[in-house]
């Protein structure tokens, strides 16, 4: 059992149940602070990279750090895909459009007043 060096009371690891929630402190595969739709911290810039690797050479637009909760993430990626005439999800806290709009992509999310700039090259 391994515990927090920061207050040295918090438990972050179990033997019986793994990893725990620093949050709640329940485990994380029950955690309840997932449910509350908890905006994911991060260091205030957003990331545009592209990828192809694995997606049977089609290019993606991968867009990252985003702390926004799951309901404004989705109104977002909605708004992107629609600007871009293009397709796409939100899955894991990450916004995907099909295609190559980096351009686009940091256009808009410049013009909605974020911090963003392209990653990966």
């Amino acid at each position: 059992m391994k515990k927090d060096a920061g207050n040295g009371s918090r438990l972050v690891w179990s033997s019986e149940a793994g990893r725990m929630c620093p949050e709640c402190g329940k485990p994380v595969k029950g955690c309840v602070c997932k449910k509350k739709g908890a905006a994911p911290a991060g260091d205030g810039v957003v990331r545009v990279r592209r990828e192809s690797k694995g997606r049977g050479g089609k290019t993606v637009m991968v867009i990252t750090g985003l702390a926004l909760d799951a309901m404004a993430l989705a109104a977002l990626g909605a708004e992107l895909k629609k600007a871009c005439g293009s397709g796409g999800t939100v899955k894991d806290g990450t916004i995907e459009i099909q295609g190559d709009h980096g351009d686009r992509i940091m256009q808009e999310l410049l013009k909605r007043g974020y911090q963003a700039k392209r990653a990966g090259g």
